[in-house]
């Protein structure tokens, strides 16, 4: 499969046939737009699938993230590297980009699954989204501390059952996690819950069992929604779609047949 964006430039990969559905993956804070590479790859016999670097992230590392850009990044992708219209799929701060842009640009958007997003950081929630904000940015202010959350996480991904190319790939590309700390406080008060709710086309909240935070607000986020169902992948956690690769896969898959309409 050739990764490579849409006209050239850096942070996009796109593959599969340019007249089949689009998929756009958006990626969570401190990964890249590698984290999808299983799903790309499993996916691109069939699809046109597409996954941009955020801001702050991968190609954007010298960049801040923030919500805005990365709105106005993402309608770019969209309007470039597919025919004007894709199923959404975001995994932590990109299923709150992904939500966001579904509220904008509700016609963009042919379907919208959401994984480890169903906390809505108003509120309480606000309180701890600017907290772990905080956190963050104490622990990756140092570069001793940027490097051990960096040597955790090439460990974490070097104990998936991933294929090594695949690994490397997710490696190589680098951690970003300077960027707990700055999207934080960015998305903290924002009502994604009320945000989600005027989206009229079909939402799969797909969550990893053990992702405690992020599951108690799941049914209340599916409500919110006017056309959503929630799956759960058993014995695994937030970065479900590495964690459990196929399965993740498997769910997608199946809702994109069932749920888009077809072109």
């Amino acid at each position: 499969m050739s990764l490579r964006g849409g006209d050239g430039r850096d942070g996009v990969d796109v593959a599969g046939p340019s007249d089949a559905q689009s998929i756009v993956f958006v990626h969570g804070a401190m990964f890249t737009r590698t984290m999808w590479l299983p799903q790309q790859r499993a996916l691109a016999d069939r699809y046109h699938v597409v996954a941009p670097d955020l801001p702050g992230h991968g190609t954007f590392g010298e960049e801040t993230f923030r919500l805005e850009p990365a709105i106005e990044w993402l309608h770019q992708v969209i309007e470039t590297d597919t025919d004007g219209s894709a199923v959404l799929v975001g995994l932590s701060l990109g299923g709150y980009v992904a939500t966001e842009y579904a509220h904008r640009y509700p016609t963009d958007v042919d379907g919208l699954v959401l994984t480890g997003s169903s906390a809505n950081p108003v509120r309480g929630m606000e309180l701890l989204t600017r907290a772990i904000g905080g956190a963050a940015r104490l622990l990756t202010k140092p570069d001793v501390g940027k490097r051990a959350v960096e040597r955790a996480a090439t460990r974490w991904v070097r104990n998936r059952d991933l294929p090594p190319e695949t690994e490397d790939a997710i490696i190589d590309a680098g951690f970003y996690p300077k960027q707990f700390g700055d999207a934080g406080p960015d998305i903290a008060g924002q009502d994604f819950r009320d945000a989600l709710s005027t989206y009229a086309g079909s939402t799969l909240i797909l969550n990893g069992e053990n992702d405690k935070i992020m599951r108690r607000g799941e049914r209340e986020h599916a409500a919110a929604a006017q056309d959503a169902r929630i799956e759960v992948l058993a014995d695994v956690g937030h970065i479900c779609n590495l964690h459990r690769p196929e399965t993740y896969t498997s769910r997608l898959r199946k809702f994109v047949r069932h749920q888009v309409p077809q072109q």
